[in-house]
């Protein structure tokens, strides 16, 4: 039967040619777009997870109204009804902090899941040189403790990151954050934190993570040179925490949650918004290969459905020579089986190669690129989806006309006029 299958196959060259185009260039469009997206995902990805903490601890921001002003401030007088607001306050407390950082730091310490943590405090803050300005975030840490929680030890450009331990009003400062301030590695950056008088800091290294949402806004500096800058000396503002297995952060913030009024918050969580895009890019994805592979599948259904129209003849003489109706439809199923497999493995070996010319093409740096070249997803399980969808669609496509094959009756062709 194989053999007939294939036989019917080589006959119309053109017809089978057309077909197979179908399948391959959907299986190819499959692996050249799922390789593309998922390579970026995983990409945008790895910087999520390694660029930051797994889980971050921050101090609650309290909402303050008239209860918790009343109770702060006029606590007695609120007993007696004496106490009323012409306007209600409003508003967060002022220095958000976390109230026992080291009682965190011994269950950190303790838990087996932990791989490392820091301790930090990030401040809002405006940067300035001369009269150019620009907001940012200065974060004081432990720099011992710090890279082992992120990989920013791997992004710095120039000088040290070990360097701001000592202190002594010294920071690295992001590539984008220094051209913003017409700037370089040497100079002196003041530092307003809202409140006081602008304090120099002194540039002694640059970073660069080619995401511009940290490269253009962030500087680094010792823990506590940003602790004495906002006037909070020896309080921490948030906690970052980098676990053996990052799959886990979710479960392990909601382990953690209940200990303290502090927030915790997993990295998924923290950037749920981001992800979403990530499904719809996703839906979008398997939308257009269903789309592609339908028309293939179409183009099978009709392809096969003017075959079995043109071979009745030899139909009717399968029949006489004794093929039941199953061998009958067994012979246009297989022909359907044969394009899809065979298309699917030409498709994955084009989309294969598609993929190295996308790796190969220079975005000029940027967190799409990393630096030079596209990523891209070379992951088993993309090439398996295109051949099961390949091969699926044809054998669905097949299975209507091979079965009105397997109906037909030699007297049923006879009447037909079958020549």
């Amino acid at each position: 039967m194989l053999f007939l299958a294939i036989r019917h196959l080589v006959a119309r060259k053109k017809q089978t040619t057309l077909t197979l185009l179908g399948i391959v260039f959907g299986s190819m469009a499959f692996v050249a777009i799922s390789g593309f997206m998922l390579g970026f995902q995983y990409f945008l990805l790895d910087q999520l997870i390694n660029n930051d903490a797994h889980i971050r601890i921050s101090a609650r921001e309290d909402r303050v109204d008239h209860e918790v002003a009343n109770k702060d401030l006029y606590s007695k007088l609120d007993k007696n009804g004496l106490v009323s607001w012409v306007v209600d306050p409003s508003g967060t407390r002022s220095n958000p902090k976390i109230e026992n950082p080291q009682g965190w730091a011994e269950i950190l310490k303790k838990d087996p899941r932990v791989e490392a943590y820091s301790p930090q405090f990030s401040a809002q803050v405006l940067f300035s040189v001369g009269a150019i300005a620009a907001n940012g975030k200065l974060i004081g840490s432990e720099p011992d403790m710090q890279v082992r929680v992120t990989n920013i030890q791997s992004y710095i450009k120039t000088g040290k990151f070990e360097d701001i331990s000592s202190g002594g009003n010294r920071i690295i400062v992001g590539t984008g954050l220094l051209k913003k301030l017409g700037s370089g590695d040497g100079s002196t950056i003041f530092v307003y934190n809202g409140r006081d008088k602008p304090v120099p800091f002194k540039v002694i290294g640059t970073f660069e993570t080619g995401g511009r949402q940290i490269d253009d806004t962030t500087a680094f500096g010792a823990l506590i040179d940003v602790q004495k800058l906002a006037g909070q000396p020896n309080e921490i503002n948030n906690m970052a925490v980098r676990l053996i297995d990052f799959n886990r952060a979710r479960e392990t913030a909601h382990d953690w949650q209940p200990l303290s009024p502090d927030k915790v918050e997993s990295w998924d969580e923290i950037n749920a918004a981001f992800l979403n895009v990530f499904r719809i890019q996703d839906a979008m994805r398997y939308m257009m290969i269903a789309t592609i592979l339908l028309v293939a599948g179409f183009g099978i259904y009709n392809i096969l459905n003017v075959v079995v129209t043109q071979k009745k003849k030899e139909i009717a003489i399968l029949r006489f020579i004794g093929y039941e109706p199953g061998d009958i439809l067994q012979l246009f199923f297989l022909q359907g089986i044969i394009l899809g497999v065979v298309g699917s493995i030409i498709g994955l070996i084009l989309g294969y190669i598609a993929c190295l010319g996308i790796e190969q093409i220079s975005f000029g740096g940027g967190p799409m690129g990393g630096g030079t070249m596209m990523k891209v997803s070379f992951d088993p399980m993309i090439y398996l989806r295109a051949f099961l969808f390949g091969s699926l669609a044809a054998a669905f496509a097949s299975l209507m006309p091979a079965r009105s094959a397997g109906k037909l009756t030699p007297i049923d062709i006879i009447r037909s006029g079958a020549e």
